[in-house]
């Protein structure tokens, strides 16, 4: 895990501003009525508008953040209103959303939902956004978001925009450093997952993508013991499910 150095001496306020865009992807299997039942109770379990506020509470205590105003608002059987705070203009929200206003920035999270009868997968999306300025970064929170959420895809980007300067004038275009989003990422949970860096060093921009490596099937279904499908059933999910998630984690159609 990578430690934050000396705290640079610098005129003025820290004006770079870091945003982290975090992504998970959570795939499950849901054939029958009683299955897709059951998967919606488990969308309003784990994301629901109660749990995710606390998800991002929790959060920005741990960047060093107040936050100033939350809305939420949910739905029945699942989803909720899009939560948005507006200085002027209008907007139409969509979606599953919490919004955050903080002292020192923002934090944003948005759920979508996506389901297809041929393969009877249901891909459910989680986009978590966090933007700081000054000298906090959101890259300390990554295990604790990880560990929210089932996470079988995750895409992470992380970019450093602005400048600041130093006592003497010289500007500066990042005030930590960074060579991999992976550094911030405690290696037991790194062994779980397959992981590719795609970087832009002089835009100080990082880009992190994994996925998990093991599929218990059983943890892709709902209420229905494993060994209660015949073999070539299980195969076909587990298949279905590798395949998804490939094509997710490659973003692009490869079957």
């Amino acid at each position: 895990m990578v430690e934050m150095g000396d705290k640079l001496r610098l005129y003025g306020f820290n004006n770079l501003t870091k945003a982290l865009s975090f992504n998970i992807y959570d795939v499950c299997y849901a054939k029958s009525a009683r299955e897709q039942r059951d998967y919606i109770a488990y969308i309003d379990e784990q994301y629901n508008s109660e749990r995710l506020t606390s998800i991002l509470t929790n959060l920005t205590d741990m960047i060093g953040a107040k936050v100033l105003n939350i809305a939420k608002q949910d739905y029945e059987p699942q989803g909720a209103s899009v939560t948005i705070l507006i200085a002027e203009g209008s907007m139409i929200p969509a979606g599953k959303t919490q919004l955050a206003h903080l002292d020192k920035s923002h934090v944003t999270v948005h759920t979508y939902p996506e389901y297809h009868p041929e393969t009877s997968l249901a891909t459910f999306r989680v986009d978590i956004d966090v933007a700081t300025c000054g000298e906090i970064t959101p890259l300390s929170t990554l295990d604790y978001l990880i560990g929210s959420f089932d996470s079988d895809i995750i895409t992470m980007d992380y970019r450093v925009r602005g400048f600041t300067r130093d006592l003497s004038g010289k500007k500066l275009f990042m005030d930590h450093t960074v060579t991999s989003i992976q550094d911030y990422i405690n290696p037991e949970t790194l062994r779980r997952y397959d992981a590719v860096d795609i970087n832009v060093y002089g835009a100080n921009l990082f880009h992190t993508k994994m996925m998990v490596k093991d599929i218990d099937l059983q943890n892709y279904l709902f209420k229905t013991d494993v060994y209660e499908l015949p073999p070539q059933t299980r195969l076909e999910i587990m298949n279905n499910l590798r395949r998804e998630m490939i094509e997710i984690f490659s973003g692009r159609n490869i079957y």
